[in-house]
């Protein structure tokens, strides 16, 4: 969508700006010094769950993650907005209430924002926040030898749509608004302290199809092993109902030429993967050098995490299952 202005905004000609236009990474980032750097990202969607506070707080997380995903740290947000004028007042209320506490957790501030009509709510920010411009986390840092961690559990994207549809049960629907509504910043904290280089945070295009972006932007391949991607309670329920959202087989479809399965992965296995999230977890490259300390660090904070594959050479990603 943004290609035609590519030819308007060569790299060369704004060698401060890090990263822009030709890069698939999760926010722009740009050099104010030697020692900081802004990292700008917008983001919003419409409702995913009813509750309208939930809804406001996970938008907000959701377009805090970005910032977060390039090793950054929140500092301003604008507010984005959508309603219908049949919303009632209390509604709206809730939603900006959930999208403020959530930014003010995050140790940002609302500065502003605009807000239109529409017939279908969306909400979302534009989030500023600031990095070193040598601890950036990118798509393309990863490097052979290095270790894939993932911090959430996939699950998101079926077991709404399993909702949507009046079959998921009421805890497994509360433990997924609970991981959407969790902010990503302990993880990303420390794996930039930590001097890791890759990362992304794990959204619509679900796992599969960000880990492929990574191998693309590094020139190196991935090695997954299915059975030690986590996954939210309920999950392989609903996936034997096969309510898997239709951005799943979209997602399966664009990336596959690009993932060679082990014939025993299955088939709900493989949906499971693409299987879009809103709000998931970063998907971390860390060295073999840092693992232990990367697993400690993460333990003492309480900070789940789960070692999900290596980074090999090649390209492309390799699925398996675990001997």
């Amino acid at each position: 969508m943004l290609r035609p202005l590519q030819s308007l905004f060569h790299p060369r000609d704004f060698p401060d700006l890090l990263i822009g236009l030709e890069s698939p990474d999760d926010a722009a980032v740009y050099r104010l010094d030697a020692q900081r750097a802004l990292v700008v990202t917008n983001d919003f969607f419409t409702p995913i769950v009813d509750d309208p506070y939930d809804y406001g707080a996970i938008a907000a997380a959701n377009s805090l993650s970005d910032v977060y995903a390039m090793g950054g740290t929140p500092i301003l947000a604008l507010t984005i907005a959508a309603f219908p004028l049949r919303l009632p007042g209390e509604a709206l209320a809730e939603v900006m209430r959930g999208l403020g506490e959530k930014v003010r957790e995050a140790g940002a501030v609302i500065a502003g924002g605009h807000t239109i009509q529409d017939e279908e709510p969306k909400v979302g920010l534009c989030v500023v926040g600031m990095a070193h411009p040598d601890h950036l986390l990118t798509k393309g840092g990863a490097k052979p030898g290095d270790f894939l961690v993932l911090t959430k559990p996939l699950g998101t994207g079926i077991i709404t749509t399993a909702a949507k549809a009046d079959q998921a049960e009421a805890g497994h629907l509360r433990a997924a608004v609970d991981w959407m509504k969790r902010l990503n910043r302990t993880g990303a904290q420390i794996a930039v302290e930590l001097g890791c280089k890759a990362g992304t945070d794990v959204t619509g295009f679900g796992l599969l199809g960000h880990a492929c972006e990574m191998v693309e932007g590094a020139n190196v391949g991935y090695r997954l092993f299915a059975d030690q991607v986590p996954l939210m309670d309920g999950v392989r329920q609903y996936a034997d109902q096969w309510l898997f959202p239709a951005g799943a087989a979209g997602n399966l479809e664009a990336f596959q030429s690009h993932v060679h399965f082990d014939d025993d992965v299955s088939e709900d296995s493989r949906m499971l993967l693409s299987d879009p999230q809103t709000s998931g977890g970063l998907l971390l490259a860390v060295t073999a050098a840092k693992r232990e300390e990367f697993r400690k660090r993460m333990a003492a904070v309480g900070q789940p995490f789960w070692f999900v594959g290596e980074v090999i050479e090649g390209t492309g990603i390799l699925v398996h299952r675990l001997p």
